[in-house]
């Protein structure tokens, strides 16, 4: 059995090394592979896709609750046509919605298992790269700056290693952390010779040994008591409000109509039977089957354009965001960092300048190698930096944080000990005593070129034997390392096309704004004006907010910067997207409505987003948010003909029943007709959207959905009222003859009207449907008008109609379209209609718990196979 955290907390690196069983220099592979054996994977909790949870979910609605209570009473009741039906539309929408579902839930794990988060372990005496899911207590891993520690783990080496423990503590500043154990009671949050799983080292790096793995570590031991469930998004939001609004019209017309039958004094079971069918019937029942054939089908395609969406439902979550604020390098640059020259405060090539920078970087001094900074990368892959180090040795170093955005080195060579700073040069000049004139302007013509520019300082440090921050002073300026990272040329089409749906681009830099300026400038970004993050500390609230919106380029600024970026946007109802790769973004990629990060990203980037591109490329990021909008747009189209079309018919059918001598249609009929007309509709999700569609986020609007049902429906009433004139008055029907008669004629029209209420445009000719919808539209009416002339029309209460009929149904539905599309000029042209996207309600609402929930899906902590 693995040691305790109060175990090992008191102990020394030798005692607890003897309590794993291990040595400071690791495990072997063979004792690695049985411990994992003993101790399983590293993960609070194993997910596999189940069928069985997919199918759970299909069932969780109250749609086909309302279904599945209509067909027992039906059964029970005796009329089993009824029950079959309406079984038939049940499985017709569970079926369709689980197949889609866990085919999209396989296909996202299948993606997901392509996401990796990797470790640094000693195996069999060297140092490799591991899946963080095979580590195991006993095993000597390396921890470094931007990571998010993969188990607990008791430190053996540590040089100036901060952790952010705050996932655990909900403290803000960052834990130091040193190798001398705490001694006494001191609680286990206070042990500065411990780090824990999910925590993020923030400074510095360390080597230490895991102690705890999975489920056994403190995080664990949290996350595995926490709710698998989901944290709802707004489009489940949106639909659990539109099923709201359908169960109430289903009740007040249920009632009524029961109500006016029994006054009528008809059978009490058939009044029954006819009033649940009226309330099936206005439900549109595949809208669960609708959604998911969307969504899955969404999934697949952002899965071969490689993007990996954590759940389903945040693709319709990428098609709201209107603002975009990302970061520079690598997504509007190559971000193939290449040293150009190494020059002096004067601007002349200096090979001493070079050599202090190659001696302050994170490389290993005698071979070049293990460089996790790709600017200390590009340093020594230039030809000029063989053998310019020489025997100079490292005596201590202060690794590179986010706060002094530099990085110090103690270094022993012939001249003896010296302390070289090379950072961002705002900070390193501000720690020199004096600069050389020319040094300015010099550097004020690299930042206007568009080079990433890193200066280099020193002092005579002789009796320094450790590098603190506050040593980082009186320094004298060697000069500059001078960097490209050219513009990506595709990136400017892809921000032609994140302007074309309406996404505004903000970018924001720790880099100089002379150099974000000029890539942007290179790149066509059109910019409101840029901002430092020294111009932004100490604005209130509200000059934060106005800043934030009335500038494009936000350059210098801190994490915590970034963060406040986005709540600013957020407050005043803008849906913000944050594109980021680093320990630095993963505050702004937690208060983003979409956090969109990529494979190539930290660990806490990665676990932190909410959408992960396998492509860092702004275009496929685009690819996904018009997806997002083509399946909101198809979900709507959906919900509005539903709900319109369905109203109109089942309160002419309720008007009628009050009305006539007999019921206007059977309840078999009723429930005929919709599966019919519901099984048209499942072609929607292949339809084509038009580019005003695409052209702005949508959103859930009851209340708009209200207006448009009040407003269309009532026109579907007034042709079936037509139709009952023509049966009654014209062709003098009886009951059989009418039924049928209305039968055809509502299935004839309600799925005719896909086509108008599909776009504004004019239909087929401004705007032409998929190919599949259309075929699928007539296939129906002609099956329906088969129906009635086949052998089982007797059994479902159908008799062959006149050819006078189908003349003066053609007709009329000619007119309706013809009116329909009338009044949707007009409902359009009014202001308060303008836009059926509702008031934007999405994002301010469980933030924390997708927090938990983004970082619970990491694969550290779920192992999720296909």
């Amino acid at each position: 059995m693995a040691p305790t955290a109060a175990q090992v907390a008191p102990a020394t690196v030798e005692q607890t090394l003897s309590l794993l069983g291990a040595t400071a220099d690791g495990l072997t592979g063979a004792e690695a592979q049985a411990r994992l054996q003993q101790y399983g994977p590293n993960a609070v909790r194993t997910h596999r896709v189940s069928a069985l949870a997919v199918l759970g979910r299909q069932l969780h609605s109250a749609v086909l609750g309302l279904l599945a209570a209509t067909a027992v009473v039906s059964f029970f009741l005796g009329d089993s046509t009824q029950s079959i039906i309406i079984g038939i539309i049940l499985a017709a929408s569970i079926g369709l919605g689980f197949v889609n579902e866990y085919r999209a839930e396989r296909a996202s794990a299948a993606l997901h298992s392509r996401v990796h988060h990797d470790a640094v372990v000693r195996r069999d005496r060297r140092f490799v790269t591991v899946d963080v899911t095979d580590l195991v207590p006993g095993d000597v891993i390396r921890l470094a700056l931007g990571e998010i520690v993969p188990a607990d783990v008791r430190l053996i080496e540590a040089d100036g290693l901060e952790c952010d423990e705050s996932i655990l503590s909900g403290e803000a500043v960052a834990a130091a952390k040193s190798v001398p154990p705490v001694v006494g009671d001191t609680a286990l949050a206070d042990c500065t010779d411990l780090a824990f799983m999910g925590t993020v080292v923030s400074a510095g790096d360390a080597v230490a040994v895991v102690y705890a793995t999975g489920a056994a570590t403190e995080f664990g031991r949290i996350a595995a008591g926490l709710s698998q469930q989901q944290p709802e998004t707004a489009f489940q939001a949106g639909l659990r409000d539109f099923s709201k609004l359908l169960l109430w019209v289903a009740v007040a017309l249920t009632v009524l109509i029961l109500i006016t039958n029994l006054l009528l004094q008809r059978p009490v079971i058939t009044s029954v039977l006819f009033a649940l069918a009226i309330a099936v019937g206005i439900t549109p029942q595949l809208l669960p089957a609708v959604v998911s054939t969307s969504l899955a089908t969404g999934s697949r395609q952002l899965a071969r354009r490689k993007v990996l969406v954590k759940r389903l439902v945040c693709i319709e979550d990428l098609g709201d965001l209107d603002v975009l604020l990302t970061d520079k390098t690598g997504t509007l640059t190559e971000g193939r960092i290449t040293l150009l020259d190494a020059i002096e405060p004067g601007g002349g090539h200096s090979e001493s300048v070079l050599r202090a920078g190659l001696l302050c970087s994170d490389a290993d001094l005698a071979s070049g190698g293990g460089c996790a900074n790709p600017l200390d990368a590009a340093l020594w892959e230039s030809p000029s930096a063989g053998g310019t180090v020489g025997s100079a040795r490292r005596v201590a170093t202060l690794p590179f944080d986010h706060t002094r955005r530099a990085t110090g080195v103690l270094i022993d060579d012939d001249a003896g000990r010296t302390l070289i700073v090379k950072g961002a040069p705002e900070q390193v000049m501000a720690d020199c005593t004096e600069l050389p004139d020319d040094a300015q302007t010099t550097l004020t013509g690299l930042f206007a070129g568009g080079a990433r520019v890193v200066a280099v300082a020193s002092k005579p440090a002789p009796d320094l034997t450790a590098v603190t921050a506050a040593d980082e002073s009186g320094l004298a300026l060697l000069g500059f390392l001078v960097f490209a990272d050219n513009p990506k040329p595709a990136a400017r089409a892809s921000l032609t096309e994140l302007a074309t749906l309406g996404i505004e681009v903000k970018v924001a830099t720790g880099d100089n704004p002379l150099v974000a300026e000029k890539v942007c400038a290179d790149l066509g970004l059109a910019s409101k004006g840029t901002v430092t993050g020294a111009e932004l500390d100490g604005l209130d609230d509200d000059a934060f907010g106005a800043a934030a919106q009335n500038h494009t380029i936000f350059a210098r600024i801190s994490p915590e910067q970034k963060a406040r970026l986005i709540t600013a946007q957020r407050k005043i109802g803008r849906s913000v997207g944050f594109l980021g790769d680093g320990v630095n973004d993963a505050l702004a990629l937690h208060a983003a409505d979409v956090g969109i990060s990529v494979d190539t990203a930290t660990d806490v980037a990665k676990d932190a987003a909410d959408v992960v591109l396998l492509e860092k490329d702004l275009s496929v990021l685009a690819a996904g948010v018009s997806e997002g909008r083509r399946i909101f747009a198809n979900t709507i189209k959906y919900v509005l003909m539903g709900t319109s079309s369905n109203f109109g018919n089942m309160f002419s059918a309720a008007a009628a029943s009050a009305l006539l001598p007999f019921l206007p249609m059977l309840p078999s009929q009723i429930l005929l007709n919709n599966l019919l007309y519901d099984s048209s509709q499942l072609a929607i999700p292949t339809d084509n959207a038009d580019p005003e569609q695409l052209h702005a986020p949508a959103h859930w609007n009851i209340a708009f959905i209200r207006r448009f049902m009040l407003t269309f429906g009532p026109i579907s009433s007034l042709f079936d009222f037509v139709t009952f004139g023509l049966m009654l008055g014209v062709l003098h029907a009886g009951a059989t003859e009418f039924r049928t008669g209305w039968f055809v004629e509502s299935l004839a029209t309600q799925t005719l009207i896909i086509f108008a209420i599909r776009t504004r445009r004019i239909p087929f000719f401004r705007s032409r449907p998929s190919a599949a919808l259309t075929a699928a539209t007539f296939a129906v009416i002609a099956i329906g008008i088969l129906l009635t002339v086949s052998p089982l029309a007797g059994d479902l209460g159908f008799t062959p109609l006149p050819w006078q009929f189908f003349a003066a149904l053609a007709a009329l539905t000619v007119a309706y379209l013809v009116l329909v599309e009338v009044t949707k000029k007009v409902f359009y042209a009014d202001p308060m209609h303008l836009g059926d996207a509702p008031h934007r309600t999405r994002g301010h609402v469980h933030r924390v718990h997708r927090r938990a929930a983004r970082f619970t899906q990491g694969r550290r902590l779920v192992s999720s196979p296909a």
